[in-house]
Parts: structure tokens; C-alpha cells; sequence
């Protein structure tokens, strides 16, 4: 396959899944509003700090209001990682390598993108209540996840839309749970109360793991909430769950389906998952949450980067195509 023609495939599944990802994180937000305590105000601020993208908010932006995060997170040109800037962005990628995806996924490509167009002309971070919306976009992109799923190959293809898939969920699980565990609590006086409980289960939800959590766990604690996001084995959003998969995906791509490495992207991602298997939660949490994810976001990063100097050139301008920071 032509490294061109991988990157574009690559950032199809990053840009997708950056896109989800922003309409659960909204949604499940939203719902959490529902629940807050009356007198207490709304939490927006945790929202685009866990995008990565607080600074640009601020230069563009005064206050936190529902109206200003929405319209930043989905419909904000200036913004390169809003819902409507990574759908176009994912589109533009589609577009481009067309013969080499199904007559399905382009269309149902084409259709998430007029549907962001239309929420943008309708104005829906304007709207009392555009839950309806969000949940539309997250299941339009679920929609091409089954139809990929069950309509194409398990070639070169394939994988390189998995590992850009798989990389861009870890990145927003670490997110965030990280913001989480530091900014949503007011005082550390809450720690346990219903306030907390609250908060916790709308962490779960966000990634969809409430249900899945609750039948492993039983009761929400922080210590167990955080095991199950960062370490586990079988839960599709843990981030070594991903970290696991889009291992795999990169020994398929450069045919190493026995031990060791054959790059430098497979050395990384290798290093990170051991590190994963092997880790206990208490470990975590005396070493700091906040410092252990922040550190895993580094290690993300500089995955991402060897596998662009691994796998991609430079030639056009969706190469040089950056994660979030």
C-alpha cells in the first residue's frame, strides 16, 4: 500500500473517533446537568480541558457557559479538533482515497458531514436541549464503525484505520479520566459524597462503561474506576485495551506476527503495553494519577510520531495532520 494512501486511511479512524468522542463526552455532560444540585452551576470548563484545547478557548472566549464550550467543541472553524472541523477533516481523507473505500462508508461518510453542516446552519448550540443531535453524530459514526466491521478486508487497509482509531481512544480516555480525578471535584471534602458518586458515574458513562463497570465492580470507587479505564484486559475503551490492539495492528501492517520489534513504533507501543499489563493500581495512584496519565499522553505522542516517520512521508498537507496537544 502507498504511504500516502495509509496516512489518509489512518487519519479517517483518528478523525473519526476524535468526532465520537466529543459527542459522548457532550452528551453525557449534558445529563450530568440534570442531576447537579440546584444552586450549584454548571461544569463546562472540565469539558475542553479534557480536549487539550483550554488555551485556544481562552483566546477566543470569556466564561464558561454552555453555549460558548458547545459551539467551540462542535461547530468552531478555529478550532481544528471540533466535531465539525474532524468530520470535514475526515471526509477531506475519504474523499481523497475514495476507490479505496466501500460505495457505503462514503456515503455514510457524506452523510455525517451534511449532518454537521446541518446542525451548524440550525444553530444548535443555541438550543435548550440538543441532546438529540449529539446522540444522531455518535451513532452515524458507530453506523460506519459496523459497516467497516463487516464489509472490509483484513488487509493493510484495515489495520492502519484500527491503529488511528485505537491510539485516538486511549488519548481521550486518558483525558478524560485525568480531568476527572483534578478539576471536577470542588474540594476534596466531596470525595465520597453523592456529588462524587455523580461525577464518577458520569466519567463511566462518557467512554460507555458504566453498565460493563457496574457488573464487574459492583460499587464505584475512584480505585476501581480507575483500574477498569486504565488496566483492563477486556473493556474496548481501557487504555490498554487499545494499546494492546493497535499493537497488533502495527505487527500486521509490517507482517512482524512473531516476538520482538521490526521499528521504532512498534518498539514504543511495545514498551507501553508491557508497562500496562504489568502495572497495579495501587501503583498508579502512589505514583499520581495526574502524573501517570500525563506521562501516558507523552508516550501517545511520540508513538503517533514514529509511526508517521515509520510508515508516512510527506507530500501533501494532510500528512503533516496534527493530534490534539
Amino acid at each position: 500500500m502507498l504511504s500516502r494512501v495509509a496516512n489518509h486511511i489512518y487519519w479517517l479512524g483518528r478523525y473519526l473517533e476524535r468526532a465520537e468522542n466529543y459527542a459522548r463526552f457532550i452528551d453525557v455532560n449534558f445529563n450530568l446537568m440534570q442531576d447537579l444540585p440546584i444552586d450549584m452551576k454548571e461544569q463546562w470548563k472540565p469539558l475542553v480541558a479534557a480536549t487539550g484545547d483550554l488555551d485556544l478557548y481562552n483566546v477566543h472566549n470569556n466564561g464558561f457557559d454552555s453555549k460558548k464550550v458547545l459551539f467551540f467543541l462542535t461547530f468552531d472553524e478555529r478550532n481544528p479538533n471540533s466535531m465539525l472541523s474532524a468530520v470535514r477533516s475526515a471526509r477531506e481523507n475519504a474523499r481523497i482515497i475514495r476507490e479505496n473505500l466501500s460505495k457505503e462508508t462514503w456515503e455514510k461518510c457524506n452523510e455525517l458531514h451534511y449532518m454537521m453542516q446541518d446542525g451548524l446552519e440550525k444553530k444548535i448550540w443555541k438550543k435548550e436541549d440538543p441532546r438529540a443531535f449529539y446522540e444522531k453524530v455518535k451513532n452515524q459514526i458507530l453506523l460506519l464503525y459496523g459497516i467497516a466491521d463487516s464489509s472490509l478486508a483484513r488487509t493493510e487497509g484495515w489495520y492502519f484505520r484500527q491503529l488511528g482509531q485505537f491510539l485516538e481512544r486511549a488519548d481521550k480516555t486518558s483525558r478524560i479520566l485525568d480531568v476527572k480525578y483534578h478539576i471536577l471535584l470542588p474540594s476534596e471534602e466531596e470525595v465520597g459524597t453523592p456529588l462524587d458518586f455523580l461525577h464518577w458515574m458520569a466519567l463511566l458513562k462518557s467512554v460507555t462503561a458504566f453498565n460493563t463497570y457496574r457488573r464487574t465492580y459492583g460499587n464505584i470507587a475512584p480505585s476501581s474506576v480507575v483500574e477498569f479505564l486504565v488496566l483492563n484486559k477486556y473493556f474496548p475503551r481501557s487504555i490498554y485495551y487499545c494499546i494492546k490492539e493497535a499493537e497488533n495492528c502495527l505487527h500486521h501492517i509490517s507482517g512482524n506476527l512473531g516476538e520482538g520489534y521490526k521499528n521504532n513504533a512498534e518498539r514504543s507501543i511495545g514498551e507501553l503495553r508491557s508497562k500496562l499489563e504489568f502495572a497495579e493500581v495501587s501503583e498508579i495512584i502512589k505514583y499520581g494519577l495526574h502524573e501517570y496519565l500525563d506521562e501516558m499522553q507523552f508516550k501517545l505522542n511520540a508513538i503517533s510520531q514514529h509511526i508517521n516517520s515509520n510508515f508516512f512521508t510527506l507530500r501533501d498537507n494532510f500528512t503533516s495532520q496534527s493530534m490534539t496537544q
